[in-house]
């Protein structure tokens, strides 16, 4: 029997975890999370909801092998919802990994060699020129002579049909 307590200190733990994944924390979600389910029993409906999280968890921090090895156990767990949600997750942790084009992907540099002076001077904004913009003296007009008007009979027929709606809501009082 888990005390009010612990209970306490468990959810806590497991808000820290879910708060640290969200964020791309993932060790310290792991540890939030095996935090929290070292609190509670197992065969609770939390205590299987932590686990799942867990899953998640392992996965995200590259640990693969530990994610399906507690899918495996989480698929004999009392509470139907955990079982279900870890079959699932084994199917999805044992898939193959499909290659990506490597033109599918940006590369993203690693900023931590750059000294803090060279980042600042990296990362300053550029000031915005645009070549492409033009000068509001340079646009060009159009010569409405040229625009072909017999094609905007739609317009006529909203404007109507507005019209009338409107006429019909007055003659109702609403």
């Amino acid at each position: 029997m888990v005390n009010t307590e612990s209970l306490e200190l468990a959810r806590t733990r497991y808000q820290a975890g879910k708060i640290a994944f969200e964020n791309g924390k993932y060790r310290e979600s792991v540890e939030n999370l095996e935090k929290a389910r070292d609190l509670l029993e197992r065969n609770t409906r939390l205590g299987g909801e932590v686990e799942i999280w867990l899953v998640t968890a392992y996965e995200a921090a590259g640990r693969t092998e530990d994610a399906i090895a507690l899918c495996q156990q989480l698929r004999r767990h009392p509470h139907s919802e955990t079982r279900d949600q870890a079959r699932r997750l084994v199917y999805i942790l044992q898939a193959p990994k499909l290659k990506r084009p490597s033109n599918w992907m940006t590369e993203i540099p690693d900023l931590g060699a750059i000294s803090d002076n060279e980042a600042k001077i990296r990362i300053a904004p550029k000031p915005r020129t645009s070549p492409q913009r033009k000068p509001l003296t340079e646009r060009e007009f159009v010569d409405l002579s040229q625009v072909n008007t017999k094609d905007n009979r739609f317009i006529w027929v909203a404007l109507i049909a507005i019209g009338l709606t409107i006429s019909y809501l007055v003659w109702q009082g609403f």
